[in-house]
């Protein structure tokens, strides 16, 4: 574990989940009675900095809640897990919100609305550059508006504070993404939008590399994940086997627990493995932030895997 314990920054997206559950996911124009509503703290980003905090790592957030009855609540939740809120602001105006629809077998799809996230621009990142350049690493989604994630990553480059981007929900890139991010975590939906088609993970990861990036991670749910960087070795990470009740919030615990390990000094494929059990437990969870797992429930998963 290194001896700075520079904390990890989130800068993205803070959201309420409005989770419905649903015998099957309606096709369009068909109407499906559903089973249970809830409730719960989402938003890539906060996910992920919860994911960072439950595994007993500094993390801070910096994103937007609006004025509205989800706001402080959304705020408390951070603070709760333990995640420093000082670049959290309210604004007027309602909060993030996404609309889940969760199908047996936790297979999921998602409507986000941005809310408060969309006026995290520019302007209000370089009032937190302070926060943020004082990072070992940054950790960056697509739910805040591109010019914000630009202008993030050309802060973070220059800072020398190497930048994790989850690039979710896909969009076209600033051709700067490619080449000032050090590590691109796709999952299979993703990377065949980046790359036009669909590609065996190999060959996708070596068009990805290709672009300039540093180091890429392909999530590939139940195949595993595949890990690649630039000039160097790539490799499968096997996933483990689990019953899985919600997919909410994997790909965001994944990228969560590999950032801790890499802060740790911990190489990329021992990183991705304990990052793989992480998001195979928040999966036999319900909710987002809620199944994040802890560093003991992780390490035991591992023991009993060896």
């Amino acid at each position: 574990m290194t001896s700075s314990r520079k904390p990890i920054v989130v800068v993205g997206s803070i959201n309420m989940d409005l989770v419905a559950r649903t015998p099957k996911t309606p096709v369009p124009g068909q109407t499906v009675i559903g089973t249970e509503f809830t409730t719960t703290p989402g938003g890539k980003g906060a996910n992920q900095a919860v994911a960072v905090a439950r595994l007993g790592y500094p993390v801070q957030m910096v994103g937007m809640v609006g004025e509205d009855v989800f706001g402080q609540t959304l705020i408390d939740q951070l603070k709760a897990a333990s995640v420093g809120v000082e670049g959290v602001a309210k604004v007027p105006g309602p909060s993030g919100i996404a609309s889940i629809l969760v199908a047996p077998g936790g297979q999921n799809s998602i409507v986000v609305i941005p809310g408060a996230n969309h006026k995290v621009d520019p302007a209000y990142i370089e009032q937190k550059k302070a926060l943020i350049t004082a990072a070992g690493m940054v950790l960056l989604q697509l739910e805040l508006p591109m010019e914000t994630v630009v202008y993030t990553i050309e802060m973070c480059s220059k800072a020398h504070v190497p930048v994790m981007l989850d690039p979710a929900p896909a969009m076209q890139l600033d051709e700067k993404v490619w080449t000032q991010s050090a590590w691109f975590t796709p999952n299979q939906t993703e990377t065949a939008f980046y790359l036009g088609t669909k590609l065996e993970p190999e060959t996708a990861a070596r068009e990805l590399l290709m672009r300039g990036l540093k180091g890429v991670v392909l999530k590939r749910g139940s195949e595993g994940t595949y890990v690649a960087v630039a000039g160097g070795k790539a490799a499968w990470v096997r996933p483990f086997p689990v019953e899985t009740v919600d997919t909410v919030g994997a790909g965001d615990c994944f990228n969560g627990a590999f950032a801790v390990q890499l802060m740790e000094g911990k190489d990329r494929w021992s990183a991705a493995l304990f990052a793989s059990a992480a998001a195979a437990l928040s999966t036999t969870k319900r909710g987002a932030q809620a199944s994040m797992p802890t560093r003991e429930e992780v390490e035991s998963l591992l023991a009993h895997n060896r």
